[in-house]
C-alpha cells in the first residue's frame, strides 16, 4: 500500500548536488496514442499526465531538471523519496490513457545549472529507455538505498556503457524482455551459488584456451554441471563480442532438433553455420546426453565457424575430435556442508557432516535431503537414508555417484504418501512442464499435491508452470512406464493437447498473438503428443500436425513444421479436411517455392471438392503468396482479389484483411501507390486492435511505403516505428530488417544522415547472415534516392565510418538505434 502524499508540497529552490537520484520518464507509444485520441484529446491527456507526475514528484521535493518531448527529468536528494514519488505517480496514472516508463539511478552527476552532465545522467536515461510502458526500472545503486518490493532483472548492457548494469523492477508485474543490448540469455538463478570457486576458475580458463573450442562438463545427474556451466559462462559474457547464449536441451529427444533449437535461440533465419559465420560466440548447451548423436553436427559447426566455442553439460561424453572433458566432481566436504546448511537453514554439526558424506556430497542429493529438515532432523535423515540408500542400484559398471543419486531420489519417493507417489509418476508425462490447470486435467492433480511435491524439491515452479529436474523426471517416467496407468495418462495427455491445438486453430484470427505465446510455452508437450500419436493413431497425428501448422509458420519453425507435416501426411491415406489443412500449412513452411506452390494448389483443390468455403478462402490467401513468390504477379493479383471477394461474402474480416495485404504488396511492388494507399488505410483501420499475427504489421508497413513515395518522411517514420514495434512483439526478425531499412530511408530524408548510414550498415550485416545479396527493387530505388545523397552530404570518410559502425552493431543495438527517435528528446537531455 502506498503511503499518503507528503505534506511538504514546496518545490526545491536549490538544485541538489553531491549524491543525487535522477528520474527520467517517457510516454510509451505516444504516436499510437495520438492516433487513438486525436490531437485535442491527446494534448489534454499529455497535460494531465504532466500535472500528475509533477504533483507526485513535487510532494517529495523533486527538482525538475527539464521538460522535453513526452517526458520529464527530475532529481531528488533522497533515493527513497524518489522511488516513493515514482510509485505515487504511477498510481495516479493507472486509470488514465497514458502509460509512462521510468528509469531511476543514483549517482554523483556534475552540476551544469540548471541541469546536470556526466555518465550518471546518460545511465539514468538509458535505464528509462530499456523499460516498457507501466514499468519502473531502478539501477543497482538506487536499489541498495531503498527497501521497496523489487524484482531482480539481472545484469544488462546499456548502449554506451561497457560494464553490465544490474537492473531491478519496482513491483512484481510481468513485462516483455527489457530493451537492452545484453548479448546473453543466461538465466538468473533463483538460489545462491555455494562453493565451486576453484571449479569456476578452471572451466573459465579452459574456455579461454584457444585450443579448447569444445569443453564438456561431464558427470552423472545431480553433480551440479548445469549450475557450474551457468556460473562460468556468466564470467565470460564480456569476452565474446557476439554474446554468450544458453540453450536448454533437456526437453529435446530428437538429435535432429538440436541444431534447430540452437538456431531458434539465436534467431537464425538461414543455415546455422552461415548465421554464425566468424562471430565470436559462446554457446552453452545444457543436458546433451539424451541427444548425444548430434555431436557430429556440432563438431561440423565448430569447423565451419572459426570463432565459435561450445560449453556442454552431459552425462555422456561426446567423443568427437577436439573435445576437452572436465569431469565435474562432487563438492568438497566444507562446501557440501555449507550448501546443506544454507538450504536447510540449520547450523553445521556432526550429523550434517555425516549426512553430506553419505550422500557423496552431491548437490542435488543435498538439496533433496535439505527439503526434509522441516519434518526430520539431520540425524533422523541419516538414519532413514541408511536404510534405503541401496534400495535402487544401477548395474555394477554404473558410476557410483549415479547409484547414490538414484537411491536418493528413490528415498524421497518412498517418503511420499500413496496419492503423492501416483501424482509424482503422472507428472512425468509432461515434457517441458505444465500449468496448474493442465496438471489438474491430465494428471488429476490438486493444489495440495503439487505443493507437497514442490516442497519436497521433486517438483519446481517458475511463474505459472510446474516442472521437474530432468533426472527426477526420468525416474518418475520409469515409474509411469512400469505402472498400470502409463497408456491411459499418455492418451489423456495427447487428448488434452489435441483439444488445445484445435481451439487455438479456431481462434487464430481473433487471438493469434495470445495463442502463439501460449503454444510456444507448450511446444515440447505438443512434440510429445505427436510422438505418441504418430505410430498409435496416425489420423489424429495428422489432425494435431495440421492444427499446429499456422503456429509453426508464425514462429518460423519451418524445418520442424515441414518435417512433422510431411511425416503425418505420409502415415495415412486421407483426402478429407485433415489432409487439406496439413497441405495448406506445409505449403507455407516449405521453403522450396516449387513445392510450396504445388502444395497450395493441391490444398485449394481439396477444399473446393470438400465445399468448405471458409477454409478455401484461408488456403486461397496462401496460394496468392505462393504465386507472388514464384513471380506470377498477375495470377497472384487475381487470386488475392477473388479471395477478398469470397471472404467478404462469407463475412470473414480477417481473411479479407489478409487478401488486402496481398493486393497492397503487389501494388507497392509495381509502383501503384495511389491505388495502394486507400487499401492500406482500410487495412490499418481494420487491424488496429487485431491479434492476427499474419497481418498486424501490414497497415503501418504499406502506409509508410506510400508516404515514402511522396517524400513525407515524418509520416513514413511514424508508421515505420509502429510497424517495427509490432514485429518486435511477434518476434519476426526478417520483417524487422525490412522495417529498419525503411527507418534508414526516413532518417536520411529527415537529415539524420549518420544514423541512416549506421542503420544501412546494420541491415547489410544482417542480410548477409540471411544470405540476402541485394535489396528488393523498390528498396534499391529509395536507397539511391535517399541514402546516396546522405552519403554525399557526409563525405566519404564520415559516411564509411558510420556504415562500418552499423555493420559492427549487434542486432539489439541496431533495433535500439532504429527506435531512438521515440526517446530522442530525453536522450538529448542526457547529452
Amino acid at each position: 500500500m502506498l503511503p499518503s502524499l507528503a505534506a511538504d508540497d514546496s518545490s526545491v529552490a536549490v538544485q541538489p548536488s553531491g549524491t543525487v537520484t535522477l528520474v527520467f520518464t517517457d510516454i510509451e507509444g505516444s504516436t499510437a496514442l495520438l492516433d487513438e485520441l486525436g490531437a485535442e484529446a491527446f494534448k489534454e491527456a499529455l497535460a494531465d499526465h504532466r500535472r500528475a507526475v509533477r504533483e507526485a514528484f513535487g510532494a517529495y521535493s523533486g527538482y525538475e531538471v527539464d521538460d522535453a518531448g513526452d517526458g520529464l527529468f527530475y532529481a531528488f536528494v533522497s533515493a527513497s523519496a524518489a522511488v516513493t514519488a515514482v510509485a505515487h505517480a504511477m498510481a495516479s496514472l493507472a486509470e488514465g490513457p497514458v502509460r509512462i516508463r521510468v528509469g531511476v539511478h543514483t549517482g554523483e552527476p556534475l552540476l551544469d545549472p540548471p541541469k546536470y552532465v556526466g555518465p550518471d545522467v546518460h545511465k539514468a536515461a538509458r535505464i528509462m529507455s530499456a523499460a516498457h510502458g507501466g514499468q519502473v526500472l531502478l539501477s543497482g545503486a538506487t536499489h541498495e538505498l531503498v527497501a521497496e518490493d523489487v524484482l531482480d532483472l539481472g545484469s544488462h548492457r546499456l548502449k554506451d556503457f561497457a560494464e553490465q548494469v544490474s537492473l531491478f523492477q519496482l513491483g512484481s508485474d510481468r513485462f516483455p524482455p527489457l530493451r537492452t543490448i545484453s548479448n546473453t540469455n543466461l538465466p538468473v538463478p533463483l538460489s545462491s551459488f555455494v562453493g565451486r570457486e576453484q571449479e569456476v576458475m578452471e572451466v573459465v580458463s579452459l574456455v579461454r584456451d584457444e585450443a579448447a573450442r569444445l569443453v564438456t562438463l561431464a558427470g552423472p545427474g545431480g553433480t551440479g554441471k548445469t549450475r557450474l556451466a551457468l556460473e562460468a559462462a556468466g564470467e565470460l559474457v564480456s569476452e565474446f563480442g557476439a554474446g554468450v547464449f544458453w540453450v536448454g536441451l533437456a526437453p529435446v529427444r530428437d538429435p535432429a532438433l538440436v541444431v534447430d533449437t540452437v538456431a531458434r535461440t539465436l534467431g537464425a533465419k538461414q543455415e546455422l553455420a552461415a548465421h554464425i559465420g566468424d562471430k565470436e560466440l559462446l554457446l552453452v548447451l545444457d543436458n546433451l546426453e539424451q541427444v548425444v548423436e548430434s555431436a557430429i553436427e556440432l563438431a561440423a559447426l565448430l569447423r565451419a565457424c572459426p570463432n565459435l566455442r561450445l560449453l556442454v553439460t552431459s552425462r555422456e561424453l561426446l567423443r568427437v575430435d577436439g573435445e576437452i572433458v572436465y569431469p565435474v566432481p562432487a563438492l568438497a566436504e566444507p562446501e557440501a556442508v555449507e550448501l546443506f546448511c544454507a538450504r536447510a537453514r540449520v547450523d553445521p554439526d556432526e550429523a550434517v557432516v555425516e549426512l553430506c558424506g553419505r550422500l557423496d556430497n552431491l548437490p542435488l542429493a543435498l538439496e533433496l535431503a535439505a527439503a526434509r529438515v522441516s519434518v526430520l532432523t539431520p540425524a533422523q535423515i541419516v538414519e532413514r537414508i541408511s536404510q534405503r540408500l541401496d534400495l535402487f542400484r544401477a548395474g555394477r559398471d554404473a558410476d557410483a555417484r549415479q547409484q547414490t543419486l538414484r537411491a536418493t531420489i528413490a528415498w524421497s519417493y518412498d517418503l511420499l504418501a500413496e496419492d503423492e507417489q501416483r501424482l509424482f509418476a503422472r507428472m512425468a508425462v509432461f515434457r517441458g512442464g505444465c500449468t496448474l490447470e493442465t496438471a489438474e486435467q491430465v494428471a488429476g492433480a490438486d493444489v495440495a499435491g503439487l505443493q507437497s511435491l514442490h516442497d519436497k524439491s521433486l517438483l519446481r515452479r517458475s511463474g505459472e508452470r510446474f516442472w521437474m529436474l530432468q533426472t527426477i523426471r526420468e525416474y518418475a517416467h520409469e515409474l509411469l512406464e512400469e505402472g498400470s496407468e502409463g497408456d491411459a495418462i499418455r492418451r489423456r495427455h495427447a487428448d488434452h493437447y489435441l483439444a488445445v491445438s484445435e481451439l487455438a486453430y479456431t481462434e487464430r484470427f481473433d487471438r493469434g498473438l495470445t495463442w502463439v505465446r501460449r503454444l510456444e510455452a507448450e511446444h515440447d508437450n505438443f512434440r510429445a503428443a505427436l510422438d505418441h500419436l504418430q505410430d498409435r493413431d496416425p489420423l489424429r497425428a495428422l489432425q494435431l500436425a495440421g492444427a499446429l501448422g499456422w503456429f509453426w509458420l508464425a514462429r518460423s519453425h519451418f524445418a520442424e513444421g515441414a518435417r512433422r507435416l510431411e511425416d503425418a501426411l505420409s502415415s495415412t491415406v486421407d483426402e478429407g479436411p485433415l489432409t487439406a489443412r496439413a497441405l495448406t500449412y506445409l505449403g507455407y513452411v516449405d521453403t522450396d517455392e516449387t513445392n510450396s506452390l504445388r502444395r497450395h494448389e493441391h490444398a485449394v483443390e481439396l477444399w473446393l471438392n470438400l465445399g468448405d468455403e471458409t477454409e478455401l478462402a484461408a488456403a486461397g490467401e496462401g496460394l496468392g503468396w505462393a504465386l507472388y513468390m514464384s513471380g506470377e504477379k498477375s495470377r497472384a493479383f487475381d487470386v488475392f482479389e477473388q479471395n477478398a471477394e469470397l471472404a467478404r461474402r462469407l463475412g470473414h474480416h480477417a481473411i479479407v484483411n489478409r487478401s488486402i495485404a496481398g493486393v497492397c504488396q503487389l501494388l507497392v511492388a509495381t509502383g501503384e501507390f495511389e491505388r495502394a494507399e486507400p487499401l492500406a488505410l482500410e487495412l490499418h483501420a481494420a487491424t488496429r486492435d487485431s491479434e492476427d499475427v499474419f497481418c498486424m504489421v501490414s497497415g503501418d508497413h504499406y502506409l509508410s511505403d506510400c508516404a515514402m513515395d511522396r517524400r513525407d518522411y515524418t509520416l513514413a517514420e511514424q508508421h515505420r516505428l509502429e510497424a517495427l514495434e509490432i514485429t518486435l512483439r511477434i518476434g519476426d526478425v526478417m520483417q524487422q530488417t525490412i522495417e529498419v531499412l525503411g527507418l534508414a530511408f526516413t532518417a536520411a530524408g529527415l537529415g539524420r544522415d549518420e544514423d541512416a548510414l549506421r542503420l544501412e550498415g546494420a541491415i547489410n550485416a544482417k542480410w548477409k547472415e540471411f544470405g540476402i545479396s541485394h535489396a528488393p527493387p523498390l528498396s534499391e530505388a529509395w536507397r539511391q534516392r535517399d541514402l546516396v545523397p546522405a552519403r554525399a552530404r557526409l563525405g566519404e570518410a564520415r559516411a564509411n565510418a558510420a556504415f562500418d559502425e552499423g555493420r559492427a552493431m549487434t542486432w539489439d543495438q541496431a533495433i535500439e538505434l532504429a527506435l531512438a527517435s521515440d526517446v530522442a528528446p530525453l536522450v538529448r537531455v542526457a547529452h
